[in-house]
Protein backbone atom coordinates (compact mmCIF):
# COMPACT_ATOMS: atom_id res chain seq x y z
CA UNK A 1 0.00 0.00 0.00
CA UNK A 2 0.95 3.69 -0.84
CA UNK A 3 -0.21 5.86 2.30
CA UNK A 4 -1.27 4.21 5.55
CA UNK A 5 -2.51 6.71 8.17
CA UNK A 6 -2.70 6.02 12.02
CA UNK A 7 -3.55 7.72 14.95
CA UNK A 8 -0.23 10.04 15.68
CA UNK A 9 2.17 11.61 16.25
CA UNK A 10 4.80 9.30 15.65
CA UNK A 11 5.98 6.96 18.47
CA UNK A 12 1.74 6.07 19.11
CA UNK A 13 1.48 2.83 20.21
CA UNK A 14 -1.65 2.54 17.37
CA UNK A 15 1.90 3.23 14.55
CA UNK A 16 3.69 0.31 16.67
CA UNK A 17 0.50 -1.60 15.73
CA UNK A 18 0.48 -0.70 12.35
CA UNK A 19 4.55 -1.48 11.67
CA UNK A 20 3.56 -4.82 12.85
CA UNK A 21 1.44 -5.28 9.71
CA UNK A 22 2.90 -6.16 6.77
CA UNK A 23 0.97 -3.74 4.91
CA UNK A 24 3.38 -1.30 6.31
CA UNK A 25 6.34 -2.03 4.55
CA UNK A 26 7.06 0.53 1.87
CA UNK A 27 4.23 2.37 2.61
CA UNK A 28 4.40 5.95 3.77
CA UNK A 29 2.73 6.25 7.52
CA UNK A 30 0.98 9.42 7.90
CA UNK A 31 -0.37 10.80 11.30
CA UNK A 32 -3.83 12.20 11.94
CA UNK A 33 -4.98 13.92 15.15
CA UNK A 34 -7.30 11.39 16.37
CA UNK A 35 -8.76 7.88 14.99
CA UNK A 36 -11.88 10.03 13.49
CA UNK A 37 -9.45 11.40 11.57
CA UNK A 38 -7.75 8.44 10.82
CA UNK A 39 -11.48 6.90 9.01
CA UNK A 40 -11.77 10.02 7.62
CA UNK A 41 -8.90 10.52 5.67
CA UNK A 42 -9.43 6.66 4.44
CA UNK A 43 -13.06 7.98 3.49
CA UNK A 44 -11.61 11.32 0.86
CA UNK A 45 -9.46 8.77 -0.16
CA UNK A 46 -6.26 10.92 1.08
CA UNK A 47 -4.59 7.33 2.07
CA UNK A 48 -5.56 3.65 1.15
CA UNK A 49 -6.11 2.36 4.65
CA UNK A 50 -6.13 4.00 8.55
CA UNK A 51 -4.98 2.05 11.97
CA UNK A 52 -7.15 2.96 14.84
CA UNK A 53 -7.68 1.19 18.27
CA UNK A 54 -10.93 -0.91 18.80
CA UNK A 55 -10.92 -2.18 21.77
CA UNK A 56 -8.25 -2.68 25.00
CA UNK A 57 -8.40 -5.54 27.32
CA UNK A 58 -9.29 -3.50 30.35
CA UNK A 59 -11.06 -0.48 29.06
CA UNK A 60 -13.40 -2.20 26.30
CA UNK A 61 -14.57 -0.58 22.78
CA UNK A 62 -13.27 2.41 22.00
CA UNK A 63 -16.56 4.07 21.20
CA UNK A 64 -15.33 7.10 18.56
CA UNK A 65 -14.30 3.78 16.39
CA UNK A 66 -17.49 2.15 16.43
CA UNK A 67 -19.16 5.21 15.57
CA UNK A 68 -17.14 5.98 12.75
CA UNK A 69 -17.08 2.39 11.21
CA UNK A 70 -20.54 2.44 10.61
CA UNK A 71 -20.62 5.84 9.27
CA UNK A 72 -21.24 6.83 5.44
CA UNK A 73 -19.22 5.86 3.00
CA UNK A 74 -18.80 2.07 4.20
CA UNK A 75 -15.37 1.22 5.68
CA UNK A 76 -14.19 -2.65 6.41
CA UNK A 77 -11.33 -4.33 8.28
CA UNK A 78 -8.79 -6.17 7.05
CA UNK A 79 -6.51 -6.73 9.51
CA UNK A 80 -5.84 -6.84 13.17
CA UNK A 81 -3.02 -6.34 15.35
CA UNK A 82 -3.07 -7.01 19.26
CA UNK A 83 -0.36 -4.25 21.27
CA UNK A 84 0.92 -5.54 24.74
CA UNK A 85 0.53 -2.10 26.67
CA UNK A 86 3.33 -0.56 28.72
CA UNK A 87 3.39 2.82 29.96
CA UNK A 88 6.06 5.02 31.25
CA UNK A 89 5.60 8.71 33.27
CA UNK A 90 7.81 11.08 30.95
CA UNK A 91 9.40 14.20 31.78
CA UNK A 92 11.72 16.91 30.38
CA UNK A 93 15.40 15.93 32.00
CA UNK A 94 15.98 16.32 35.64
CA UNK A 95 12.30 16.40 35.91
CA UNK A 96 11.50 14.49 39.78
CA UNK A 97 8.27 13.24 40.50
CA UNK A 98 7.53 15.69 43.17
CA UNK A 99 7.48 18.71 41.04
CA UNK A 100 4.72 17.52 38.45
CA UNK A 101 1.45 19.34 38.35
CA UNK A 102 0.36 18.58 35.07
CA UNK A 103 0.27 15.27 33.89
CA UNK A 104 -1.48 14.35 30.64
CA UNK A 105 -2.07 10.86 28.45
CA UNK A 106 -4.86 9.69 26.53
CA UNK A 107 -8.60 8.54 28.22
CA UNK A 108 -7.52 5.29 27.46
CA UNK A 109 -4.41 5.14 28.58
CA UNK A 110 -5.29 7.40 32.08
CA UNK A 111 -7.88 5.05 32.53
CA UNK A 112 -5.50 2.46 32.54
CA UNK A 113 -2.93 4.46 35.30
CA UNK A 114 -5.71 6.22 37.06
CA UNK A 115 -4.78 4.01 40.54
CA UNK A 116 -0.82 4.64 39.95
CA UNK A 117 -1.84 8.33 39.69
CA UNK A 118 -3.91 8.85 42.52
CA UNK A 119 -1.60 7.10 44.57
CA UNK A 120 1.71 8.77 43.55
CA UNK A 121 1.01 11.84 42.19
CA UNK A 122 -2.34 12.60 44.09
CA UNK A 123 -1.92 16.59 43.89
CA UNK A 124 -1.28 16.81 40.17
CA UNK A 125 -4.08 17.54 37.74
CA UNK A 126 -5.12 15.11 34.71
CA UNK A 127 -5.75 16.33 31.65
CA UNK A 128 -6.52 14.42 28.34
CA UNK A 129 -4.89 14.48 25.15
CA UNK A 130 -5.65 12.49 21.53
CA UNK A 131 -2.99 10.22 21.88
CA UNK A 132 -0.25 9.29 24.40
CA UNK A 133 2.23 10.52 21.80
CA UNK A 134 0.54 13.51 21.62
CA UNK A 135 0.86 14.22 25.60
CA UNK A 136 4.85 13.25 25.44
CA UNK A 137 5.33 16.28 22.47
CA UNK A 138 2.92 18.63 25.21
CA UNK A 139 5.92 17.77 27.62
CA UNK A 140 8.22 18.62 25.42
CA UNK A 141 7.31 22.06 24.66
CA UNK A 142 6.15 22.82 27.83
CA UNK A 143 2.75 22.65 27.90
CA UNK A 144 2.81 19.77 30.22
CA UNK A 145 5.22 18.40 33.41
CA UNK A 146 4.53 15.07 32.53
CA UNK A 147 2.79 12.35 30.47
CA UNK A 148 1.95 9.17 30.75
CA UNK A 149 2.69 7.22 27.55
CA UNK A 150 4.62 4.43 25.64
CA UNK A 151 8.67 4.33 26.37
CA UNK A 152 9.46 4.73 22.65
CA UNK A 153 7.56 8.17 23.19
CA UNK A 154 10.55 9.63 25.88
CA UNK A 155 13.08 9.29 22.88
CA UNK A 156 10.98 10.38 20.57
CA UNK A 157 10.53 13.60 22.00
CA UNK A 158 13.77 13.57 24.30
CA UNK A 159 12.37 13.03 27.60
CA UNK A 160 13.91 10.88 30.29
CA UNK A 161 11.40 8.49 31.80
CA UNK A 162 10.59 9.08 35.46
CA UNK A 163 8.94 5.85 36.35
CA UNK A 164 8.49 2.96 33.89
CA UNK A 165 5.71 0.43 34.06
CA UNK A 166 2.73 2.21 35.69
CA UNK A 167 -0.54 0.38 34.63
CA UNK A 168 -2.70 -0.98 37.39
CA UNK A 169 -3.14 -3.78 35.08
CA UNK A 170 -0.04 -5.06 33.57
CA UNK A 171 -0.76 -7.33 30.87
CA UNK A 172 -3.34 -5.37 29.15
CA UNK A 173 -3.62 -5.76 25.40
CA UNK A 174 -5.04 -3.19 22.73
CA UNK A 175 -6.54 -4.64 19.54
CA UNK A 176 -5.94 -2.55 16.70
CA UNK A 177 -7.28 -2.41 13.20
CA UNK A 178 -6.79 -1.83 9.73
CA UNK A 179 -9.12 -0.13 7.92
CA UNK A 180 -9.93 -0.11 4.24
CA UNK A 181 -12.73 0.82 1.76
CA UNK A 182 -14.93 -1.97 0.50
CA UNK A 183 -12.86 -4.86 -1.09
CA UNK A 184 -12.80 -8.37 -1.43
CA UNK A 185 -12.06 -9.71 2.09
CA UNK A 186 -8.82 -11.60 2.32
CA UNK A 187 -8.92 -15.21 1.78
CA UNK A 188 -9.79 -17.36 4.57
CA UNK A 189 -7.12 -19.00 6.94
CA UNK A 190 -9.38 -20.85 9.14
CA UNK A 191 -8.31 -18.87 12.33
CA UNK A 192 -10.66 -16.04 10.99
CA UNK A 193 -12.83 -12.90 12.52
CA UNK A 194 -16.01 -11.81 10.90
CA UNK A 195 -17.30 -8.61 12.05
CA UNK A 196 -21.03 -7.06 11.55
CA UNK A 197 -23.04 -3.85 12.84
CA UNK A 198 -26.57 -4.53 12.93
CA UNK A 199 -30.22 -2.57 14.11
CA UNK A 200 -33.20 -4.56 14.71
CA UNK A 201 -36.73 -3.34 15.83
CA UNK A 202 -37.27 -2.50 19.42
CA UNK A 203 -39.40 -4.88 20.21
CA UNK A 204 -39.12 -8.22 22.61
CA UNK A 205 -37.11 -10.94 21.40
CA UNK A 206 -35.48 -8.89 18.78
CA UNK A 207 -31.75 -9.23 20.19
CA UNK A 208 -32.24 -12.83 20.82
CA UNK A 209 -33.28 -13.31 17.27
CA UNK A 210 -30.25 -11.69 15.63
CA UNK A 211 -28.04 -13.87 18.47
CA UNK A 212 -30.26 -16.94 17.67
CA UNK A 213 -29.43 -16.77 13.55
CA UNK A 214 -25.49 -17.13 14.88
CA UNK A 215 -26.14 -20.19 18.13
CA UNK A 216 -28.10 -22.14 15.87
CA UNK A 217 -25.19 -22.68 13.08
CA UNK A 218 -22.80 -22.97 15.52
CA UNK A 219 -20.64 -19.29 15.04
CA UNK A 220 -18.64 -18.56 18.59
CA UNK A 221 -19.84 -15.28 19.21
CA UNK A 222 -16.59 -12.97 20.80
CA UNK A 223 -17.93 -9.82 21.07
CA UNK A 224 -21.29 -7.77 21.65
CA UNK A 225 -21.16 -3.86 22.23
CA UNK A 226 -24.51 -1.14 21.88
CA UNK A 227 -23.42 2.15 20.68
CA UNK A 228 -26.73 4.23 20.53
CA UNK A 229 -27.99 5.79 16.56
CA UNK A 230 -26.61 9.25 17.24
CA UNK A 231 -30.55 10.60 15.25
CA UNK A 232 -32.53 8.03 16.44
CA UNK A 233 -33.77 8.29 20.54
CA UNK A 234 -33.57 4.61 22.27
CA UNK A 235 -31.91 3.00 18.97
CA UNK A 236 -28.96 1.44 18.79
CA UNK A 237 -26.39 -0.05 16.84
CA UNK A 238 -25.05 -3.86 17.84
CA UNK A 239 -21.55 -3.97 17.00
CA UNK A 240 -20.92 -8.27 16.80
CA UNK A 241 -17.43 -10.05 16.52
CA UNK A 242 -17.36 -13.61 15.58
CA UNK A 243 -15.04 -16.21 14.71
CA UNK A 244 -15.30 -17.54 10.74
CA UNK A 245 -15.23 -16.03 7.79
CA UNK A 246 -17.91 -14.83 5.06
CA UNK A 247 -16.92 -17.51 2.92
CA UNK A 248 -17.51 -19.86 5.28
CA UNK A 249 -21.10 -21.75 4.49
CA UNK A 250 -22.43 -21.36 8.21
CA UNK A 251 -21.15 -17.45 8.54
CA UNK A 252 -22.19 -16.45 4.62
CA UNK A 253 -26.31 -18.46 6.15
CA UNK A 254 -26.17 -16.36 9.12
CA UNK A 255 -25.20 -12.95 7.20
CA UNK A 256 -28.17 -13.77 4.45
CA UNK A 257 -30.27 -14.57 7.91
CA UNK A 258 -29.63 -11.52 9.50
CA UNK A 259 -30.10 -9.19 6.89
CA UNK A 260 -33.97 -10.63 6.02
CA UNK A 261 -34.22 -10.33 10.18
CA UNK A 262 -32.44 -6.89 10.90
CA UNK A 263 -33.39 -3.19 9.54
CA UNK A 264 -29.95 -2.74 8.47
CA UNK A 265 -26.90 -4.86 8.68
CA UNK A 266 -23.67 -3.66 8.25
CA UNK A 267 -20.64 -5.90 6.98
CA UNK A 268 -17.57 -4.62 8.60
CA UNK A 269 -15.33 -7.27 7.42
CA UNK A 270 -13.28 -10.82 7.55
CA UNK A 271 -10.03 -10.85 8.34
CA UNK A 272 -7.33 -13.40 9.92
CA UNK A 273 -7.10 -12.92 13.80
CA UNK A 274 -3.99 -11.76 15.66
CA UNK A 275 -2.44 -14.11 17.89
CA UNK A 276 -1.89 -17.81 17.72
CA UNK A 277 -4.49 -20.65 18.45
CA UNK A 278 -6.62 -22.91 16.44
CA UNK A 279 -10.20 -22.22 15.32
CA UNK A 280 -12.58 -22.92 18.34
CA UNK A 281 -15.70 -24.88 17.79
CA UNK A 282 -18.31 -22.77 15.29
CA UNK A 283 -15.68 -22.13 12.79
CA UNK A 284 -16.72 -24.98 10.56
CA UNK A 285 -14.64 -27.86 12.99
CA UNK A 286 -16.88 -31.30 13.87
CA UNK A 287 -17.69 -30.66 17.36
CA UNK A 288 -19.91 -27.29 16.47
CA UNK A 289 -23.38 -27.47 18.36
CA UNK A 290 -25.86 -29.05 16.30
CA UNK A 291 -23.46 -30.46 13.61
CA UNK A 292 -24.90 -27.76 12.25
CA UNK A 293 -21.87 -25.40 10.91
CA UNK A 294 -19.60 -27.93 8.95
CA UNK A 295 -18.68 -27.07 5.58
CA UNK A 296 -20.30 -30.82 4.71
CA UNK A 297 -23.56 -30.46 6.53
CA UNK A 298 -23.91 -27.38 4.91
CA UNK A 299 -23.09 -28.84 1.37
CA UNK A 300 -25.17 -31.50 2.17
CA UNK A 301 -28.20 -29.57 2.96
CA UNK A 302 -27.74 -26.89 -0.38
CA UNK A 303 -27.81 -30.32 -2.31
CA UNK A 304 -30.92 -31.91 -0.61
CA UNK A 305 -32.69 -28.09 -0.97
CA UNK A 306 -31.76 -27.79 -4.61
CA UNK A 307 -32.59 -31.19 -5.07
CA UNK A 308 -36.38 -30.35 -3.97
CA UNK A 309 -36.45 -27.44 -5.91
CA UNK A 310 -35.73 -29.73 -8.86
CA UNK A 311 -38.33 -32.10 -8.20
CA UNK A 312 -36.33 -34.85 -7.04
CA UNK A 313 -38.08 -36.95 -3.55
CA UNK A 314 -37.32 -36.28 -0.22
Amino acid sequence: MGRLAFLGPHATFTEQALRSLPESRGAELVPCAGSPAVLEAVRRGEVDAGCVPIENSVEGAVGAVLDGLVARPPLVIRREALVAVRFAVMALPGTDLASVRRVGSHPHAVAQTRGWLARHLPGAEVLLTSSTSEAAAQVARGDLDAAVAAPLAAEQHGLEVVVDDVADNPGAVTRFVLVGPPGPPPEPTGHDRTTFAATTRNEPGSLLGLLTELAVRGIDLTRIESRPIKDRHAEYWFHIDCTGHVADPAMGEALAALHRRCDEVRFLGSFPRAGNGTAPTGTGDPAAPLGAATGSAFAAAQAWLDGLRAGSAS
